[in-house]
């Protein structure tokens, strides 16, 4: 994959409803929850019976991603989502969050999985190896769907002067979903790489957000449209899903 010269740092993007233009000096590349739990065998989603099938494509797409947004300069910013082992940040008595949060209701209903999902310090909380932070590239953790509840994260983007973001992650319909919506109230213009992405749930989960966010939230375009916009040839690019 070769590199565009520093100072070509626009590129046209194919996307739904419309194109759009990305000044790369002012766009991030936003990785959502790319953790064990969510992308690999053993995982919490694997582990509640969650079809977890379109991982490798979704890590594949991703990886295509992150390339091209690396050689074209672009910020990029990983979320992982998790609690420390005592669950001080998860919720008390009156959040709903510990009666949602699937990794909680699991290790509150199953001792043995207690202190063993999405628990800072373990493995199914770590960014799997395949899409691992690169050297200087931020790393925010968060404690709730959203990468902007109670993080520094809209203060990072600022300080950087981003506008455009652009979404990989898992879940689609959850956490990456639940993120584009804060980002595009705070008024960043979201792009989601659809192939990028894989929902929790059935198909229709998917569908539904990549429905929400072309007509409401933002703009859709695929790993293998980025990846020509950038003047990279699409290394086995897969095609997206329904």
């Amino acid at each position: 994959m070769r590199e565009r010269p520093a100072n070509d740092r626009v590129i046209h993007v194919p996307a739904r409803p419309a194109p759009i233009t990305l000044d790369c000096s002012k766009t991030g590349l936003i990785v959502v929850d790319m953790q064990n739990a969510f992308v690999n065998r053993g995982g919490m989603l694997d582990v509640a019976g969650i079809d977890i099938s379109a991982a490798p494509r979704t890590v594949d797409a991703a990886q295509r991603v992150l390339e091209a947004a690396r050689a074209l300069g672009i910020m990029v910013i990983f979320l992982e989502v998790g609690y420390p082992p005592d669950r001080s940040t998860a919720g008390g008595p009156l959040s709903p969050n510990p009666r949602k949060e699937l990794a909680l209701i699991l290790m509150e209903q199953r001792p043995e999985l207690r202190g063993k999902l999405l628990t800072w310090g373990t493995w199914d909380a770590e960014t799997a190896d395949a899409v691992r932070p690169g050297p200087g590239e931020t790393v925010i953790r968060k404690q709730r769907y959203s990468g902007f509840a109670g993080t520094p994260l809209d203060q990072v983007l600022r300080s950087h002067g981003l506008q455009h973001l652009l979404f990989i992650g898992v879940a689609t319909n959850v956490c990456v979903e639940s993120t584009i919506r804060d980002a595009y109230f705070l008024e960043y213009w979201p792009v989601l790489v659809e192939d990028a992405t894989m929902q929790a749930g059935p198909p229709f989960c998917q569908q539904a957000t990549v429905f929400n966010v072309e007509h409401f939230f933002g703009w859709v375009t695929t790993s293998e449209s980025l990846v020509r916009a950038a003047g990279m040839a699409p290394a086995a690019a897969q095609p997206s899903r329904p």
